[in-house]
């Protein structure tokens, strides 16, 4: 494939609009995640509290998913993000307010985040179900990549740009500038124009969810992958992205060595980005679990030492790992998914790979309060790699391939995807 085709999806106008309005989102987001957390534990030493507020987000987020992906299809993906990013900017800007005049507590911090869990909620299924309506046909891989290529340069820049303002001049600031960019993102989304969606006679809300239902549960590779990322994120978001900022900051690694462990791990992610925008995965979800096993090693290895160099270089390689598993699972859902449930079984996905996270950040804190922060980390790390390794033994993961020919995305009868 040549980097002309490569580079096709950013030809059409359309996916160039919803490329801007990512990129300001995701720089914003991305800043703001590192900002947030060392605000909390401004507020708060303790681990738990750091929990609390991020599960905040989790629980209405995963509660209030399927109701998003419903949504989504029912009314406009489009529609869908701009209120949720609308949202997201309010709330941002209001929790900003609160730490930078020093008046924040825990508490405020947790309401204002459940809200943009809510937002998020109907945000997340509505931007997987636009990314296929936007891709050129015969371009999805490349337009998934490309999207995930914009994804991991953000995170070598703005993790450390976050780390740098709460070192300079406050955790609040950051917060601030992500408000911003949410409300700047949902404006860029304003020229891309899609048909109305559209729906059978005498379906409601249900009969949406029932149908979403009964297409994850018939395909084994879909619950398969489902069910393990079930607990791959609890480990995930408990043993680094809970206990990993209050190792780095009892170590010596800091706000800015956290953020360069974090920056190392998205040049994993580039450089393999670079790679799949011109070699195709054929075995997509094979490849991805095997992804899956080298992101282990992060968590690996900070739950054994804290030398920056060697964290960096298990970050660098899980980036390469977990960018093989994002994009193979991007394009298994999009070719296998008929498009006109595709944010309900993208909910359905998300849902059911979400719904621990909330237990893995309450209790990975009080578990390294009592355990050590290291070794509980090490566990977590151990565990991921053998629930990866486990997916494994399903054929139908191991098996799925990439369809002959992708149907025209503004397809939207279930008889154009192919069998599960």
């Amino acid at each position: 494939m040549s980097w002309r085709d490569a580079a096709a999806p950013m030809r059409d106008r359309r996916f160039r609009w919803y490329f801007l309005s990512r990129a300001v989102d995701l720089f914003g987001d991305m800043m703001g995640h590192i900002a947030l957390a060392f605000a909390v534990l401004a507020v708060s030493d303790s681990p738990s509290a750091l929990g609390i507020v991020l599960a905040a987000h989790s629980i209405p987020m995963v509660a209030f998913l399927l109701i998003g992906g419903v949504l989504a299809d029912r009314f406009g993906r489009t529609l869908i993000i701009q209120l949720s990013n609308v949202t997201g900017g309010l709330t941002h800007l209001a929790m900003a307010a609160l730490v930078i005049t020093d008046t924040a507590e825990i508490w405020q911090l947790a309401v204002l985040t459940a809200l943009n869990g809510v937002a998020a909620a109907a945000n997340q299924p509505a931007l997987a179900g636009l990314m296929p309506q936007l891709a050129p046909a015969g371009s999805l891989q490349q337009a998934n990549v490309l999207n995930g290529l914009l994804r991991n340069i953000m995170l070598v820049f703005a993790p450390a740009l976050g780390g740098a303002l709460v070192v300079g001049i406050g955790a609040g600031w950051a917060i601030a500038v992500n408000g911003v960019t949410y409300l700047v993102a949902a404006a860029l989304l304003l020229p891309i124009k899609l048909p109305a969606p559209q729906q059978a006679a005498g379906t409601g809300i249900l009969q949406d969810l029932r149908t979403g239902w009964t297409f994850f549960r018939s395909t084994t590779w879909l619950w398969v992958i489902v069910l393990a990322f079930g607990a791959l994120n609890a480990l995930q978001s408990g043993g680094f992205g809970t206990l990993g900022p209050p190792l780095a900051k009892e170590s010596g690694l800091g706000a800015q060595g956290w953020a360069l462990i974090v920056s190392a791990q998205a040049v994993g992610l580039i450089a393999t980005s670079v790679v799949l925008l011109r070699v195709n995965l054929r075995r997509p979800l094979l490849l991805g679990m095997i992804g899956c096993a080298f992101y282990s090693g992060l968590m690996i290895a900070l739950g054994t030492t804290t030398e920056l160099w060697v964290v960096m270089t298990a970050a660098l390689v899980a980036g390469a790992g977990i960018e093989i598993f994002g994009v193979g699972w991007e394009i298994s859902m999009q070719e296998h998914v008929p498009r006109d449930m595709l944010s309900r079984v993208y909910s359905y996905d998300m849902l059911g790979s979400f719904i621990a996270m909330p237990v893995g950040q309450l209790v990975f804190g009080p578990l390294g309060a009592a355990f050590g922060l290291q070794q509980m980390i090490l566990f977590a790390g151990v565990a991921y790699l053998t629930i990866s390794l486990l997916t494994l033994l399903s054929r139908s993961v191991r098996t799925l391939d990439r369809v002959a020919t992708e149907p025209d995305p503004e397809v939207t009868s279930p008889s154009a995807a192919p069998p599960p």
